[in-house]
């Protein structure tokens, strides 16, 4: 017999294309009980009623799926490690990098990766893909407008160069937004470009399980020419890197062999 869970899962699936199937179901089921039960819902069939007839209700439901954690140079000593190790590297062969942020979430990361960038390269030589599931997401990626709390690791040249302050909130300059494209797109269902120079996804593969990750990183690999770079989160160690024919450069960034 099909569980409620499950059946939700079904109808997720055909309405918007996300399998949910494929996120850790303990992890995703208590985050997504919370939502409905804030709502006024007793079980999910009765959720999926809801997002039927509600698109504020869907967008809600997609918002909670996903989770928007995120923050200007997050893990500082990793940006450090792509500035000074990473990006010279790769910047000896070619300066017109292909830079993919892979779920971005609310463009903190392609941003920061912009601002990186900028201590090597003219902004107008800058171009990065950023891309995120979630409209919701993107629309605020696009608005670049952060509470203080999202650039407390942005060092302080960069914080006066890149950001007008404006109340209590931030805002990025439109020359770093000039060089960032968003757009959307699912890791698990969307066909990835190819030859990158680097990829950034840090701190989503959490929520997947084993066989998701799995073809995810085989993706990513595809996605990378030879030499490219994959850089991921400090909790998303990839325990066998030459599965997906990498080489750990360095903690937390694998390069293609």
């Amino acid at each position: 017999m099909t569980t409620d869970y499950e059946q939700f899962i079904v109808n997720i699936k055909r309405k918007t294309g996300i399998d949910l199937a494929l996120y850790k179901e303990a992890q995703m089921k208590r985050r997504l009980t919370s939502l409905y039960e804030k709502r006024g819902f007793k079980s999910f069939s009765e959720f999926f009623k809801g997002i039927e007839r509600d698109q504020k209700l869907l967008n809600e439901f997609l918002d909670r799926m996903t989770i928007n954690v995120s923050e200007f140079y997050r893990n500082g000593k990793r940006w450090e490690v792509l500035q000074n190790k990473i990006l010279p590297r790769l910047l000896q062969n070619n300066k017109r990098l292909k830079i993919w942020s892979a779920a971005c979430s609310t463009g903190e990361e392609p941003y920061s990766l912009a601002m990186v960038l900028s201590n090597y390269l003219p902004l107008s030589q800058i171009s990065i893909l950023a891309t995120d599931i979630d409209e919701n997401a993107i629309a605020k990626a696009k608005a670049g407008v952060y509470p203080e709390r999202s650039i407390v690791e942005v060092p302080a040249n960069i914080k006066t160069k890149y950001f007008e302050q404006n109340g209590a909130f931030f805002k990025v300059k439109d020359e770093i937004k000039r060089t960032v494209t968003f757009k959307k797109h699912n890791l698990l269902k969307d066909t990835y470009d190819s030859n990158f120079d680097l990829i950034v996804c840090r701190n989503v593969m959490i929520y997947f399980t084993e066989e998701a990750k799995d073809k995810i990183y085989q993706s990513f690999s595809h996605a990378l020419h030879s030499g490219g770079v994959l850089f991921v989160g400090s909790t998303e160690q990839i325990f066998n890197p030459a599965r997906y024919s990498f080489d750990i450069e360095d903690t937390f960034f694998y390069r293609k062999m």
